[in-house]
């Protein structure tokens, strides 16, 4: 079970679709202040955008989405634009194939560049694809975000065929960056059970684009029975 948190605290509400519209932007930025979400997480071509007055809903803009395949000075003016659009966080993508090839001292730079274009106080979270890597490379990719100056590491953009997160890749993920850095688990988080277990694992954050459906299991879930 969750800690005494509120699930909802713990949701980037998503919506990265290629087809999305205004009209869906608009719908989920209203959906994650209703449910009560950390923030609301967005493509950059759709910013700027306009949060609920009184609300404390974040906005997570991603950066290289999906593949991570863009030069690093496109990544870092990427992430620069989205913060002067309002972004508060960003999830940028490494380059996966780097990681693959062993490549990382690419993988630091290309952090680096995001993270000086995008400084702190602005959370800066990266995407490692965790299901396409070894442990190995998960664990060196992580050593590089935290060297790096990354505030999250995440496992997964949610569109890689290779899969979205698995409780081993947050646990790894975890055990390596401790509590230096923090853990997202994105890709196929639609359950309260499955919610359970990534925080279990070290999760502090969850990339989901079913909130409503999820938080309704989480209330049917912890419901008394007759309810």
């Amino acid at each position: 079970m969750t800690s005494a948190r509120p699930l909802a605290t713990y949701l980037d509400h998503t919506l990265l679709k290629p087809e999305a519209t205004r009209a869906d932007v608009e719908a989920t930025i209203a959906e994650a202040a209703e449910l009560g979400a950390y923030s609301v997480c967005l493509s950059p071509s759709v910013l700027p955008v306009t949060l609920p007055n009184g609300s404390d809903l974040k906005l997570t803009v991603v950066c290289g989405f999906p593949s991570g395949r863009h030069q690093s000075n496109v990544k870092a003016l990427e992430a620069k634009t989205a913060v002067e659009q309002g972004a508060d966080e960003i999830d940028m993508v490494i380059d996966i194939g780097a990681a693959i090839d062993g490549d990382y001292d690419s993988v630091e730079e290309d952090i680096r560049a995001v993270r000086g274009a995008a400084p702190a106080p602005i959370v800066l979270k990266v995407i490692i694809e965790s299901a396409a890597l070894s442990d190995d490379a998960i664990v060196a990719v992580c050593r590089a975000a935290e060297r790096a100056g990354a505030d999250f590491v995440k496992t997964s953009t949610g569109f890689h065929p290779a899969g979205g997160a698995s409780v081993h890749a947050v646990e790894l993920m975890k055990s390596t960056v401790g509590d230096r850095l923090e853990v997202k688990a994105s890709g196929g988080v639609r359950t309260r059970a499955e919610a359970d277990a990534f925080i279990a694992a070290g999760a502090t954050r969850l990339g989901v684009s079913g909130s409503r459906a999820l938080l309704n299991d989480d209330a049917e879930s912890s419901a008394p029975a007759g309810y």
